[in-house]
């Protein structure tokens, strides 16, 4: 469960909003809140405080203040939880794809605030930890691809099997204490330079 010692940063225009958001977090213990009222010095704000999670309330949001704090949400990586009291299917999918950890309709009560909290900063943690891997499937991927492609040149023009091939690379990246994907993309560089 997430730590009451997190920093929160609350934005909200409207001071008796937000005095209900911090109420409800300083309740559930966390002391580390920080409220701006003014959503023009958010970006500079979030520079200087680097808040663990930021809660975000618009009470009537225009199109153009929820794509502000979209493209904001795309750019800190941090949790975000959004308080708004109107929506439509449109702006939830955006806020979705910005990465918006937390997206609540007409809903803002004290004693909802510390739940959606923790949920907000769950979800974010889970989908950075699903980027990650999928970051890491990836890189995977295009190392066997690299490793395929040397392989088929060493077959190629050292007649080798497969095997043989796997194995030359995998000798030659322990004798020169390398990764084997480093060493299959020194062979398809200088085969590339050396043409066909």
């Amino acid at each position: 469960m997430p730590s009451p010692d997190l920093s929160v940063l609350i934005i909200d225009e409207n001071r008796i909003r937000a005095s209900i958001i911090e109420d409800g977090l300083r309740e559930a213990g966390h002391m580390r809140v920080a409220v701006i009222h003014d959503v023009n010095e958010v970006a500079l704000t979030i520079q200087a405080t680097m808040p663990d999670v930021i809660v975000i309330d618009l009470e009537n949001p225009k199109r153009d203040t929820l794509e502000h704090f979209f493209s904001l949400s795309r750019a800190i990586q941090r949790p975000i939880a959004m308080f708004v009291d109107r929506s439509d299917g449109a702006m939830i999918e955006k806020a979705v794809e910005a990465g918006v950890s937390a997206y609540v309709v007409d809903g803002l009560k004290k004693e909802r605030v510390k739940p959606i909290l923790d949920m907000a900063i769950s979800r974010f943690n889970a989908f950075s930890r699903l980027t990650r891997e999928l970051e890491q499937a990836r890189s995977e991927l295009e190392d066997r691809k690299l490793i395929e492609q040397a392989k088929g040149i060493l077959m190629r023009t050292r007649a080798l099997s497969e095997a043989d091939a796997y194995a030359l690379l995998r000798s030659t990246a322990m004798n020169q204490n390398r990764r084997m994907v480093d060493i299959a993309q020194s062979l398809v560089t200088a085969a590339a330079l050396l043409g066909p």
